[in-house]
């Protein structure tokens, strides 16, 4: 599982050094892919595959599913972990997740993102926020109990 927040730089050439608690998870390569917010997701084949999935069990006469592959589709990359434990981050990923030097890796459970930590920075003002999150996820009916869930 990808777990916490590590503040890494990338190198001239767009390489992301990945925590050495995430690589073994990646033994197998990633899918890295623009997400929903100004980031990057970066996912184990098969995680991504699951979600491949999804999208394409979607009706292709549905132009917001159409939409949905091209978003999804067409900004994914595969990227293998190099000897030195890195990955390369496009060039056209970078600049639509806004990533330059500074960047914040964050575990998601099955995947992590990618955030310049400039945006990132803003992001977290609202995890930040107890009051607002009551209120954003109380619907989600969360337990640690297995049985009421």
């Amino acid at each position: 599982m990808f777990l916490g927040q590590y503040f890494h730089s990338l190198d001239s050439k767009g390489r992301l050094t990945v925590p050495v608690k995430y690589r073994e998870l990646l033994a197998g390569g990633a899918i890295i892919t623009k997400g929903f917010d100004p980031n990057l997701l970066v996912m184990p084949p098969v995680v991504f595959e699951n979600l491949a999935n999804q999208v394409n069990e979607q009706n292709y006469a549905d132009p917001n599913a159409r939409l949905l592959r091209r978003y999804l589709f067409s900004n994914g990359e595969t990227v293998e972990v190099d000897k030195a434990g890195r990955i390369l981050i496009p060039q056209y990923l970078r600049q639509k997740a806004n990533l330059d030097t500074d960047v914040v890796i964050v575990g998601v459970g099955d995947f992590f993102e990618v955030w310049s930590a400039e945006n990132w920075t803003e992001h977290e003002a609202l995890l930040d926020d107890a009051e607002a999150n009551v209120a954003r996820f109380i619907d989600y009916r969360l337990s640690t109990n297995r049985s009421s869930a």
